[in-house]
């Protein structure tokens, strides 16, 4: 009897949902949709690692340097500007040099194939430069935990977002290379 009951409890304990987050609350949609994106092109960054032919690089780079010019306008549109008051001003000053940096080695990357020399160690400074933005947003007290306290109506703000991005990626996306 004993074990029967010691097995039912543990059933009962592998079927709670796990909690991922030590707040238990999940994110805002704009901060959900943000930090999507910001996984999304970590993981093409990996990926890009992981190759060797040269047409495959390029596909994944042009896959990249879309998600990174749509990302950014979309922060810079909507994201920055309503969090303007909400989020301490250097931190969204950085934000956008930061971003003005990257597009300037997208466009470097852009003006070059790969097998060039310095193609692979730009796409990779690139992946480098990106982390460090992404961390500096998603850390504690960072961008993302101050707009979260702050009055912008983050759901509403995530709808836009969304559908702004829809449009880039269908303005920019079909100028994008094969």
């Amino acid at each position: 009897m004993a074990t029967s009951a010691k097995s039912s409890s543990t059933k009962a304990k592998s079927a709670k949902p796990r909690r991922t987050r030590r707040t238990g609350r999940r994110d805002p949609l704009a901060i959900t949709l943000l930090k999507k994106d910001h996984r999304e092109v970590e993981g093409w960054f990996d990926e890009y690692e992981q190759l060797e032919a040269e047409s495959e690089k390029l596909a994944l780079f042009n896959k990249i340097a879309l998600a990174l010019k749509v990302h950014t306008r979309i922060e810079e549109e909507i994201f920055y500007p309503e969090e303007r008051g909400e989020v301490e001003d250097d931190m969204l000053d950085e934000a956008y040099v930061e971003h003005d940096g990257a597009k300037k080695l997208i466009a470097e990357i852009e003006a070059m194939r790969p097998g060039d020399e310095f193609y692979d160690a730009k796409v990779k400074v690139l992946g480098e430069y990106i982390k460090h933005h992404v961390k500096e947003e998603e850390q504690p007290g960072g961008i993302f935990a101050q707009a979260k306290k702050g009055e912008e109506d983050l759901e509403a703000m995530g709808e836009r977002l969304k559908a702004r991005k829809e449009e880039l990626m269908a303005e920019l996306g079909g100028k994008q290379p094969n």
